[in-house]
């Protein structure tokens, strides 16, 4: 393993290190690709020259992989891209066509206009990734290589010798989430398993496997380990002892089946993490069931935390300060997004509300807009509100999130019709114009449509609704 604090500058310098040191350890394996350091390092190098002498731009999209079960190709696109000093960018399958031609016009009239850097530093751009913005596009964010290989260094140091390990990374990389457990395995030299189509019964195959084929580590989000655990349960498997370590961010975890967790891996660490894109980590606790929902754990050593409350002793605004946090946003819409982002000189914040106990323990009572977290991905209910009062039949939408225990989130629409229309095409209509995370599971007409003094639609007053309603409510009945 690399020593803690190391002194890699960049995200990829790790790669000629184990070259040399273990050139035949395999780096990544996904069931179709398997790959040992020399070769992965072979590989990158050899693509990251070419790109230096076709590409001078500064910015560069990873290939858009067909095959989506093969995940080497996308992670050999991207390491080639900032081995060559460039930044690359990530985009996401479920984008609409729209949607991706946007997104990629405009990246490329900003930030690609820019000239590629001769030699990387911990400063240099290396990743655009993207989150759900406030408008219809979603949001670019991009990090610098000092603050993702920072967040590699927090994670050998806080979550002990199983992040150490060989990671099953098994979700997209297009998720920040899922790339950043990718390359957590190639910078401590563990290598990786990589599954880009979640399935259950292969990442159990994997736990399970001894030897090359298995991995000691898992990066995950809850609506995973859910599944995982419904079928571990219903096949009787056996518990899982060669697992170290389970590395849970993207949602809340249900912490009521932490249990059942350490049962099917009795000698696992099992991590929660909380963090969002801009920050990255802020804090962390080690699972237990008896762990208050709201509370989120302790700051990472390298990260402070202030409150900016209006009264002392009570809840007000989350602000971070740490070497992990973003270089900045990459405007994709008329209207930035930055005022939804709050800065005060080094010190962030992405207007969380929470508090500090006296355990030093911080609590995460919610977000101060709108925004829900659905399948581990950023939801702003306003852009599914404006996709469904653009069809004839609706004439006013709220877009609510119902707790569930695997998506996080039941995405919910509540509607005012101005004629009958069914679930069914109100939910083809979205599919057209949104990624299916997005997309409403349950749909309730409102006849009494309550609004603001201002004439807006009151969505506090349709969530409290929605709380209190049931299938016989005459408040609201589904559609």
């Amino acid at each position: 393993m690399i020593p803690l604090r190391s002194n890699f500058d960049t995200v990829h310098a790790p790669l000629a290190h184990w070259a040399a040191t273990t050139p035949h350890a395999i780096a990544i394996d996904d069931g179709v690709t398997r790959l040992d350091f020399a070769e992965l390092f072979q590989q990158v190098a050899t693509r990251a020259e070419t790109l230096k002498q076709s590409h001078p731009a500064a910015v560069c999209w990873v290939d858009d992989i067909s095959d989506t079960n093969n995940a080497v190709p996308l992670l050999l696109s991207f390491l080639s891209i900032i081995s060559a000093n460039r930044t690359a960018a990530v985009s996401d399958p479920d984008w609409p066509p729209s949607v991706r031609e946007q997104i990629f016009a405009r990246v490329a009239a900003g930030v690609g206009a820019e000239t590629a850097p001769d030699v990387a530093t911990a400063s240099t751009p290396f990743y655009i990734g993207f989150t759900s913005g406030s408008s219809g596009l979603p949001k670019g964010f991009r990090r610098n290589h000092g603050s993702w290989t920072s967040s590699f260094d927090i994670s050998l140091e806080s979550f002990g010798a199983g992040a150490g390990a060989t990671i099953l990374v098994p979700g997209r990389l297009s998720h920040s989430t899922f790339l950043f457990g990718a390359l957590l395995g190639l910078w401590s030299g563990a290598g990786i398993r990589l599954q880009s189509r979640f399935s259950p019964t292969a990442a159990l195959d994997t736990l399970a496997c001894k030897g090359l084929e298995g991995a000691g580590a898992m990066v995950t989000v809850p609506s995973q380990l859910i599944l995982m655990l419904d079928l571990a349960q219903r096949r009787a498997l056996a518990p899982m002892p060669d697992v170290q370590l389970l590395m849970i961010g993207g949602a809340p975890w249900t912490r009521a089946r932490t249990p059942e967790l350490q049962a099917l891996f009795p000698r696992a660490r099992i991590i929660e993490f909380y963090g969002a894109s801009e920050t990255s980590f802020i804090a962390w606790t080690d699972s237990d069931s008896a762990l208050p929902d709201h509370v989120v754990g302790k700051p990472f050593s390298n990260v402070d935390v202030r409150i900016d409350a209006s009264q002392p002793n009570t809840p007000g605004l989350i602000y971070v300060r740490s070497p992990m946090v973003f270089k900045d946003y990459v405007t994709l819409n008329e209207q930035s997004d930055q005022p939804a982002l709050l800065r005060d000189g080094d010190w962030l914040s992405v207007r969380d509300v929470g508090h500090l106990d006296e355990q030093g323990r911080l609590h995460l009572l919610g977000r101060q807009q709108r925004m829900l977290l659905a399948q581990g991905k950023n939801l702003f209910p306003e852009e599914v509100e404006s996709v469904l009062t653009a069809h004839p039949a609706v004439h006013a939408a709220s877009v609510q999130g119902i707790p569930d225990a695997v998506r996080g989130v039941q995405v919910t629409a509540l509607l005012e019709l101005t004629e009958a229309i069914s679930a069914d095409a109100l939910s083809a209509w979205c599919r057209e114009r949104l990624e299916p995370y997005k997309i409403p599971r349950r749909f309730y007409v409102c006849d009494d449509w309550p609004l603001t003094p201002s004439g807006k639609s009151d969505h506090k007053q349709l969530a409290l609704r929605l709380s209190t309603s049931d299938a016989s409510s005459s408040s609201l009945r589904p559609l």
